[in-house]
């Protein structure tokens, strides 16, 4: 991580505050017996839970290394009863699709798949990268948030397994990817042509406000538990089992699951200078799977997801024109900071959002996202 990351901070020592944020969540998160205690205990709460419905828990899965393996651990190693479900917002990877499929027969789980509206889903898309703000697929990353929620509300599910973890992924700097369903309502009503539909406690849509969270967290007391956490999960240890196991074809690049990935990772570089691995490959480099003068060696080169043809196809599939796109790209950069917003609100509410991190109502690393990772 380096000064042009937005809110990194550098102690005496030339530590930065995202390398504090990753030593907390080793002592929270520990690999030894402490750590397997704790996911033994999640576990057995997941069963009791579960005891007499059909299914124990949900995964939300894309096709990609690691929400696969989170199912596969879920059915075949801890011997749960996951629901998968997958939402489809349009620019799925045929190569992750084909990874989806094998997964589900081999490990004999069904899948649920969850398909935005089409209209709503390209016309936000559209409305993000008219108001010039980095985070232009948050539509994507709450659609995904609302499919898993509204599916657990409908299935009397309890416990959502969340296939992420800090140690391979890191955290994105807060101005970079900030989600607020509030926020994603008023763009689209700046910038939009669509009106987004109602939302409803089983289809929800792309309707994610404060309120609709609360009821999701507190009231149907939805837990979203990161198990990857609290495993020593290793990406290349992890890939020879899945493809040995079920299958399993690599994408092409990390996060390749959505193609429209291609087209964001473009954005961020021509337009904000943005190369968004650098907070991946620096966890990668603090967890030992990549090492430091690797990490800046590939950051040399233009990242093989930016693939033109591909770039081309997400800009036919918007309906737009590549002309339209560079009149975008052209528009002075701004952050979530110069539109409608829930952030005030949720400093508000900051002891609350730690506590519900703490109990697993919220991501666990949600309190750090907000508040510690650039604010």
């Amino acid at each position: 991580m380096d000064a042009a990351v937005p809110g990194v901070a550098f102690d005496s020592e030339g530590i930065c505050n995202f390398c504090e944020v990753h030593d907390k969540l080793e002592k929270t998160f520990p690999l030894n017996a402490s750590g397997a205690k704790k996911l033994e205990s999640h576990l057995s709460k997941i069963k009791r839970d579960g005891r007499k419905k059909k299914y124990d828990c949900l995964i939300g899965v894309s096709g990609g290394r690691d929400s696969t393996y989170t199912l596969y651990l879920a059915k075949r190693v801890w011997g749960l009863r996951p629901l998968a479900v997958h939402f489809n917002n349009g620019f799925g990877n045929p190569v992750a699709g084909e990874n989806m499929t094998q997964a589900v027969e081999r490990l004999g789980v069904e899948m649920r798949t969850v398909t935005s509206d089409w209209r709503e889903a390209k016309d936000l898309k559209i409305s993000f990268l008219k108001a010039s703000v980095p985070g232009i697929n948050i539509s994507t990353d709450i659609g995904i948030a609302t499919a898993l929620y509204g599916t657990a509300v409908r299935e009397g599910i309890r416990n959502i397994l969340i296939g992420q973890s800090f140690r391979t992924e890191g955290i994105a700097p807060l101005s970079w990817n900030y989600l607020d369903g509030f926020y994603l309502k008023k763009i689209q009503e700046q910038f939009g042509t669509v009106k987004l539909r109602r939302w409803s406690p089983k289809d929800p849509g792309f309707n994610l406000d404060l309120h609709h969270l609360a009821y999701y967290t507190l009231w149907k007391r939805i837990k979203t538990i990161p198990v990857l956490y609290l495993v020593p999960y290793v990406r290349r240890e992890a890939e020879e089992i899945l493809k040995r196991e079920l299958g399993w074809v690599y994408p092409g690049a990390h996060y390749y699951d959505d193609l429209y990935q291609s087209l964001m990772h473009y954005v961020y570089r021509v337009k904000f200078k943005i190369d968004r691995r650098i907070f991946n490959y620096s966890a990668l480099v603090r967890s030992g799977q990549m090492s430091r003068d690797e990490a800046l060696a590939r950051m040399k080169e233009t990242y093989v997801i930016e693939d033109p043809s591909v770039i081309d196809l997400c800009i036919k599939r918007l309906g737009v024109t590549r002309e339209e796109l560079e009149e975008w790209m052209k528009r002075p950069t701004k952050t979530f900071r110069d539109y409608p917003n829930r952030y005030s609100l949720l400093r508000r509410f900051k002891g609350l959002i730690g506590v519900l991190s703490r109990m697993n109502l919220l991501p666990g690393t949600a309190y750090d996202k907000y508040f510690n990772c650039g604010t």
